[in-house]
């Protein structure tokens, strides 16, 4: 009888949202996902985001494969698809329920903005509780007629079961590991489940990190702020906590990040023009960009 090989150690993940075709900021965040996974022998996995009714497209699926296998970039074991995980995502939204931590939120964004009293957080606006407010018996009229709604969580409650807590971060070029307090208490009641999709991108990709194995998770700065909430999903749910490392993120001549709604440098386009893959990998790996291309500061 032989025994089951170990897992591997490490195990990082790249995880776009098929809503476009990647562009050049994509590519290198993804060589550094592969290549850290490599240099300790672990696992690179690939997740596709694609929950987004309203703007996820099949095709842009297979671009994102393409690009990603063009420029060398290769993934341990099956492809993980959102859209396949839907009943996970409803089971943890129930658990929370059922722990007294989310409520319905009927707000339009129009709603919001029009508020007079929703302060500012990490992120912008942060909504105002408005929907937190309403008695039991308007929340069930309101959905027993059909009315549109979130899912939010009560965040001063659900920071207040948790307790302390905090997060392993790593800075991008060092391996050393810093211990970050998790705070967040000022997002305010985020939405773990929208209107229009099954779950929002803080439950979704906490709880997929967890079922991927994944232990070191490198994404951009922009998310860095989101990692407090993560930590906190992971807490309430009794889900380990990765190591987390936010590179700087790519920005144009303009200064703006890259975007893919902005028509920023697309790898469909680099292909197109004949640039080798192999040296572009390269430069990516250097530091070296595309013309009008730089590391944005932090």
């Amino acid at each position: 009888m032989t025994s089951s090989p170990s897992l591997p150690h490490m195990v990082t993940r790249f995880a776009p949202s098929p809503t476009g075709r990647l562009h050049i900021g994509h590519g290198w965040s993804a060589l550094m996902a592969m290549d850290m996974a490599r240099a300790a022998g672990g696992a690179f996995r690939l997740r596709i985001e694609d929950i987004d009714g309203t703007r996820s497209r099949p095709e842009h699926v297979a671009g994102i494969i393409d690009d990603l296998r063009w420029l060398g970039i290769a993934w341990d074991g099956k492809i993980v698809h959102q859209s396949q995980r839907l009943h996970h995502y409803d089971a943890a939204l129930e658990r929370l329920r059922d722990m007294g931590l989310l409520y319905p939120c009927f707000c339009t964004r129009a709603d919001i903005q029009a508020s007079l009293t929703a302060p500012h957080g990490p992120e912008g606006p942060v909504y105002p509780g408005t929907c937190r407010a309403l008695g039991d018996g308007e929340r069930a009229q309101r959905m027993a007629a059909g009315h549109p709604h979130a899912w939010r969580i009560d965040m001063a409650a659900a920071v207040k079961q948790a307790g302390p807590l905090s997060w392993r971060a790593m800075e991008v070029g060092t391996d050393e590991e810093i211990r970050i307090i998790a705070d967040p208490l000022p997002h305010g009641d985020v939405v773990l489940a929208r209107k229009d999709a099954p779950a929002s991108y803080h439950l979704s990709c906490t709880l997929d990190d967890a079922a991927m194995g994944v232990t070191h998770v490198l994404r951009g700065e922009d998310l860095r702020s989101a990692t407090h909430i993560h930590r906190l999903i992971q807490a309430l749910l009794g889900l380990p906590s990765p190591a987390y490392r936010h590179h700087p993120l790519l920005v144009g001549a303009d200064g703006k990040r890259l975007a893919k709604r902005d028509g920023s440098i697309a790898i469909a386009d680099l292909r197109a023009h004949g640039v080798d893959p192999g040296t572009l990998a390269a430069d990516l790996r250097a530091g070296r960009f595309p013309v009008g291309i730089s590391i944005g500061e932090a």
